[in-house]
């Protein structure tokens, strides 16, 4: 039940701050590192502190920068970040106990998500830069890995060898705590939606509670076994994380639109999600030469070509069942207007939506980037930056009060 995975959420993200920590410290104290102060003097690391990438590189900005900032954070439905609101967020905003405690904790997942459970991690990888310089060094050091396995995200579990047994023990529970707590996540929602959309809609309407709870439990072993198959094929995280981004590429913007335009429906949504699954097979499991980002551009665009088709040659919602949404949601603006004439006297709640998210972004960027900076011993700088992200949450919390 979603009581016992946010239960064990909670114990596992502590054990693994604590374990990251931990390793973090152990790592930054070895003679090879010597220290914080030497990690980010060093020459294999000075360079890559920059808050902004290369600009003259274009190989290093786009897929850094230019990708997320002009098309990936509109066009890529990612778990727990879905543009527009999505099942993954909602299932956890759901069960508090009121409005103001769903945003209250969003807001502290972001912070801690974001902002502070990733620098263990960052420093760590920077180590790495000294102690394996290059993949070649990676490869000398563990001879037995094999070549397809060989990649950059390889330097944090080689960092992680350095450490004595039983903190490498910790360390290593906490990065399964971590996996853990994702992967209950995952399988609660995805059985929740099996369960609920598809088998007791269109299998058995007249299932007991105790079926439906039967159902979960073999949705939840069928969802592990093909997820296990998946990772046998794939051959790095970062080929994962890139193939889970080209699947919901297209498809986050419809998760914006249907607050401002009543003609996107269940359909829209449907060939989105069938059409960016079999672009993403296609470009990640084909005979392609893309880079990682130009894959994602094109299977949004693609998506997004698919699912507006869709939306024009499949039927509307019926008129009820629209004035019904507006009546509950209010979504307001010129797309709903059709709908919502003497429905609700509510103002339009999104342009101060909006200003939050603003706000909210802001205040998350700021104390991700503050951190660092203090971190890399621009105190100046970075207090700059951490009373950005306080003015900003200041500013979030009066708007949406």
């Amino acid at each position: 039940g979603l009581k016992a995975v946010i239960i064990t959420d909670f114990v596992q993200f502590t054990l693994a701050m604590i374990g990251s920590m931990w390793g973090m410290f152990y790592i930054l104290g070895l003679p090879e590192i010597g220290g914080l102060s030497s990690l980010i003097t060093h020459g294999n690391v000075a360079d890559k502190l920059a808050l902004i990438p290369d600009l003259s590189d274009p190989n290093v900005w786009v897929p850094v920068l230019l990708v997320p900032l002009a098309v990936q954070w509109w066009a890529s439905y990612y778990p727990g970040a879905e543009p527009g609101g999505g099942g993954y967020i909602a299932q956890r905003m759901f069960s508090a106990k009121d409005e103001s405690n769903a945003v209250g904790a969003t807001f502290l997942f972001n912070v801690a998500h974001y902002a502070l459970r990733p620098w263990p991690w960052i420093l760590i990888a920077l180590a790495s830069l000294i102690v394996f310089p290059e993949l070649s060094d990676i490869q000398k050091a563990f001879p037995n890995l094999p070549a397809d396995k060989l990649g950059h995200d390889v330097a944090y579990p080689a960092m992680l060898t350095l450490l004595p047994s039983g903190l490498l023990g910790l360390v290593a529970a906490s990065l399964i705590a971590a996996f853990m707590s994702t992967m209950s996540t995952q399988l609660n929602l995805g059985a929740s939606y099996l369960v609920n959309d598809f088998y007791h809609r269109f299998i058995k309407p007249d299932a007991s509670e105790k079926q439906l709870v039967t159902a979960g439990r073999l949705f939840t072993v069928v969802s592990i076994i093909l997820g296990g198959g998946l990772g046998l094929v794939l051959t790095s995280a970062g080929q994962a994380f890139t193939l889970l981004l080209m699947i919901g590429a297209g498809t986050g913007m419809i998760y914006i639109l249907r607050w401002f335009w009543w003609r996107i429906n269940a359909y829209t949504e449907i060939v989105a999600m069938v059409s960016s699954i079999i672009i993403a097979g296609y470009f990640n499991f084909g005979e392609s030469t893309l880079e990682g980002w130009q894959k994602i551009v094109i299977g949004a665009v693609l998506t997004t070509i698919v699912w507006i088709v869709a939306t024009y040659l499949t039927p509307p919602d019926d008129d009820e069942t629209l004035r019904n949404f507006v009546k509950k949601v209010n979504p307001g603006g010129p797309g709903w207007t059709k709908y919502s004439d003497g429905v609700s006297a509510e103002p339009w709640p999104v342009p101060k939506g909006i200003l939050s998210m603003i706000f909210g972004c802001v205040a998350v960027y700021g104390f991700l980037l503050g951190v660092g900076q203090l971190i890399y011993g621009e105190i100046g700088f970075g207090v700059l930056i951490l009373g950005l992200g306080v003015f900003a949450s200041f500013g979030l919390f009066k708007t949406w009060n």
